[in-house]
């Protein structure tokens, strides 16, 4: 992202178009009706060296004395078409594809912001209200957790008799009637 658009670099254009950078920006000064302002803009010295800093890949630009050139989505494609070599026009279609999906995932992050900001807001004027909620609240679910904790506790199994027992025993007795030895 630079002066908040999303652009490639001549250098690493080039690279992707497997032609020197050197050949792109002659192939591009030739052709400069073709390539306003909203395709394609020189760096400043200062966005130069912030570019340089960030992007390890682009150390080499660090003593190059000109200022590189950075290509939006619509001045990779002109590009390619100024250079008309069979690998230019093929990288140009996935430079079109990579900035389509660029531009699909920076609308997908707006939306989670936007949602993001809607749920803090909604979090504030809850929060409001809260002292009272978290009390109620939290009785209630002191009382919930305990009543569960009861349902979940196991009865206890039936205790067996002490000592030997015979078959004779495991069958209970009928009330009122002795048995005899």
């Amino acid at each position: 992202m630079i002066r908040g658009l999303k652009v490639i670099v001549d250098a690493d254009l080039a690279a992707l178009y497997g032609v020197p950078t050197k050949a792109l920006n002659q192939a591009v000064k030739r052709n400069g009706a073709r390539f306003p302002h909203d395709f394609m803009f020189q760096l400043s010295a200062a966005e130069k060296t912030e570019l340089v800093t960030n992007c390890d890949h682009l150390a080499k630009l660090k003593f190059s004395s000109s200022l590189p050139y950075a290509f939006t989505e619509h001045g990779a494609i002109q590009a390619a078409n100024v250079l008309a070599s069979s690998e230019a026009i093929e990288m140009g279609i996935h430079v079109v594809r990579a900035f389509v999906q660029l531009r699909q995932a920076s609308a997908l992050h707006a939306d989670l912001s936007r949602r993001l900001t809607e749920l803090e807001e909604k979090a504030e004027g809850l929060e409001l209200a809260h002292d009272t909620f978290s009390r109620n609240t939290g009785n209630q679910l002191r009382q919930l957790f305990e009543a569960i904790r009861v349902l979940t506790i196991a009865p206890d199994p039936p205790k067996r008799p002490i000592g030997f027992v015979t078959p004779q025993d495991k069958k209970a007795p009928k009330a009122g009637r002795r048995q005899t030895p």
